[in-house]
């Protein structure tokens, strides 16, 4: 698989990662042979990135994945977490002292002594312009508790604001065929910092995976299931705040372009993959069977001219007026 650097964190990952939210909680529920399963594959089809947080099945996902860690020894993965969303989203939570205790947990549940990349969990805006947070951060890493931090957004703007930050290695945000907007400045300006670009959301919920249609019905414990209008958290992390039969019928507009070699899924994928200034993709996967797909998107050939063209058509004329100026 492709090698792609996070400058300042001096490493190199694979170009597609594994996001882990799907082991911890809120897409249904996989239990924990499934989970490693799905660790398994991705890592055996040349992932070497992945992606959790604290607060993902409150801590069940870093667990899952430092079992997986400690049957690899040598292992040669980048695993990066998140810290912050197990508080009231106020600015004046983001201590050096709940920093501490944060991490420490982190470091227990992944079973490591150093961290190698902690991310703000999406905190409030006010944050990103407090430069406390930061020097907090920066003791972490004198500390040796983390090899590096970086921020997961959900604006244009605050992830601007976090580049503008000299210590900031990562940025993670929404990007995929339904969300544009972080083509405009975002990736150009991480490019030019040699800031690391993380695309979450990547299918858009799985909007983009093709697999469903207007009678698709997901479990009780599914965020698409309680979070479609954001009555639990930002409406953006759920099919990136689409409309859901919007989506659908976006998905069947770019449908033609897909072809009988690959998924609806790889196709998506391909296409983040071939934006200039992207660092690594983290799909999810709920099986070994997802994972390996998703793994294999990074195999050439690249996107065409003809591709990148009609994603933003049909980007423009459907999803523009609802969501571009959103986030």
């Amino acid at each position: 698989m492709e090698q792609r650097s996070f400058d300042r964190l001096g490493r190199r990952v694979g170009v597609v990662g594994l996001g882990a939210w799907q082991l911890g909680a809120d897409w249904g529920q996989v239990d924990e042979t499934d989970a490693q399963a799905v660790l398994a594959a991705a890592v055996d089809s040349g992932v070497t990135f992945l992606d959790t947080a604290d607060v993902y099945g409150d801590g069940r996902s870093e667990q899952l994945i430092g079992r997986f860690l400690r049957e690899r020894p040598g292992h040669g993965l980048t695993v990066a977490t998140k810290m912050g969303r197990r508080v009231a989203q106020t600015p004046e939570a983001y201590t050096l002292d709940n920093f501490r205790a944060w991490t420490d947990r982190s470091r227990a549940n992944l079973g490591t002594d150093t961290l190698d990349l902690v991310q703000l969990h999406c905190p409030p805006t006010a944050v990103f312009t407090d430069d406390r947070v930061f020097d907090a951060l920066d003791t972490l890493v004198s500390e040796q508790r983390i090899a590096g931090y970086g921020v997961s957004v959900e604006t244009c703007d605050q992830a601007l604001t976090a580049i503008a930050r000299p210590g900031v290695a990562s940025v993670q945000i929404i990007l995929n065929a339904v969300r544009l907007k972080p083509l405009e400045r975002v990736l150009p300006a991480a490019a030019s910092a040699g800031v690391g670009i993380i695309a979450r959301v990547p299918l858009a919920s799985g909007l983009l995976s093709g697999r469903y249609d207007e009678h698709t019905t997901f479990a009780p414990d599914d965020h698409r299931t309680f979070n479609r209008h954001g009555e639990s958290f930002d409406v953006g992390e759920t099919f990136s705040g689409v409309d859901y039969d919007l989506g659908l019928k976006v998905v069947r507009r770019l449908a033609p372009l897909v072809g009988p070699e690959r998924t609806m899924a790889q196709f998506a994928l391909r296409w983040i993959i071939d934006q200039p200034g992207l660092t690594v993709v983290i799909p999810g996967a709920r099986n070994p069977e997802q994972a390996r797909s998703n793994a294999s998107a990074a195999a050439p050939p690249p996107s065409t001219a003809e591709e990148h063209d009609t994603v933003r058509a049909v980007y423009d004329e459907l999803v523009r007026p609802r969501v571009h100026d959103r986030w």
